[in-house]
Formats: structure tokens, sequence, C-alpha cells
């Protein structure tokens, strides 16, 4: 079995050569491209979650021996989520190599978060497989990159510091609401307000509910602090 240019291409993105291509040609292939001749890359991802998360812990572990369990564990969370994981796809380009059904594609699959990030950890399984956990912890630390020594800024929850400002000052939790939803079904774009008891407010636009609470999050707590 051979890849196709694409594939060979997409390999090259990905730093590594493939000595069995049916790992890869697996790991790009969607459940809704599934037949009785050809298997989905879910095994995959199950175990590409997991080899992703020992190479994150070792990483985390090494680059700063004494940080506590506490420090570690958001850092981590920051690492392996499904939102790091579809940026990662997105920079090697993994949506345009996807084995895609009809409908999947036609509602846009190439660009779901979630199937880049599941496809991303079924990638990370192929490199494992093909080339044992060396290769996959190179290829990991090489795609990651800076997103590694920088993590102590991104794991940064601002929902959890603007929750803990407002109660050291006796309010409620911020309530958190969404006041718009456009664009297609397949890609929406979500504006989130924020709203503390005092009456207080931010608002941000992005392209999942969590990312735009925590922008609106981020916004009010630089109000409240100035």
């Amino acid at each position: 079995m051979k890849l196709s240019a694409e594939l060979v291409a997409f390999s090259g993105r990905l730093g590594h050569e493939f000595t069995k291509p049916e790992t890869l040609i697996r790991a790009v292939t969607h459940s809704s491209m599934m037949s009785p001749h050809r298997d989905d890359n879910q095994r995959l991802e199950f175990l590409g979650d997991r080899v992703l998360g020992l190479v994150m812990a070792e990483a985390l572990l090494t680059a700063d021996p004494n940080a506590p369990e506490g420090l570690l564990a958001p850092r981590y969370n920051a690492l392996v989520r499904r939102e790091t994981c579809a940026d990662v796809a997105r920079e090697i380009d993994l949506g345009a190599v996807l084995k895609l059904g009809r409908s999947e594609m036609k509602s846009g699959g190439r660009r779901k978060e979630a199937l880049l990030a599941d496809a991303m950890e079924a990638v990370i399984a192929a490199i494992y497989q093909d080339g044992g956990f060396d290769a996959a912890r190179a290829a990991i630390l090489r795609l990651w990159g800076e997103r590694i020594s920088n993590v102590a800024d991104d794991a940064r929850d601002a929902k959890t510091a603007l929750q803990e400002w407002a109660q050291a000052r006796g309010e409620v939790p911020p309530q958190y609401v969404e006041t718009a939803r456009t664009g297609p079904d397949h890609q929406p774009i979500f504006t989130i307000e924020v709203r503390l008891a005092s009456g207080l407010t931010e608002k941000a636009t992005a392209g999942s509910k969590r990312h735009a609470e925590q922008a609106a999050a981020t916004a009010l707590l630089k109000k409240v602090d100035t």
C-alpha cells in the first residue's frame, strides 16, 4: 500500500516518514467513511489521546521540576484539550487530507473543531504505532512547539479568576449569557456576555462558547482591575 501524493506531503508536515502507510491512512479516515473493507480512526483516537497525555506530562515535569501538581494540572489541561489539538491540526492542514463521507463533507467536516481534534489524536497514534514512542514524542514536541514553553500563560483560567474575584467581594458568581449566534450550523460564531451582580458587563465573540466565555471574562477582569 502506498500513500497518495497528498499524504506524502502531509507526512512531511508531520516530520515523520511512515514505513507502514496503512496506519496513516486509517488515522485520517473518519467514521463517516467506514465500510466492511475500511477501518476508521476511532480506536486510534483513543490510543493517541493517551500517548499525547504521557508526552505532555513528561514534558511539563522536565520543563519545571519544582512545579507542584496544582500548577501542573491546568498547564496539562491547556496542552491536551480539544481546542489545542484542533489548532495544531489546522497548522498542518490536517483537514485537507481527511477521508470523509459525503454528508460530513457537505456539513463542513474539514473545519469542525471536534473532528480535527479527534483526527489529530489518531495521527499521533499512527506515528506511535509506526515508529514507537520516541517517534511520537519527537513529533508531538515539534508540533506543539512554543505552546509548551508558553503554557503557564495559556493555562490561566479567566473564568475561575473572575469568579474568585467576585466571591472575595461577597458577590454571587458571574453569569454568562449567549446574546447572539451567527454563521452556518457547522461553523457557528458565538457572542457571550458576562455579567456581575454589580452591573458590570463585557462581551466577546469567538468560534466556540468556551473561547467566547474566556475572552469575555478576560475583558471584564481588565475592567475591574483598573
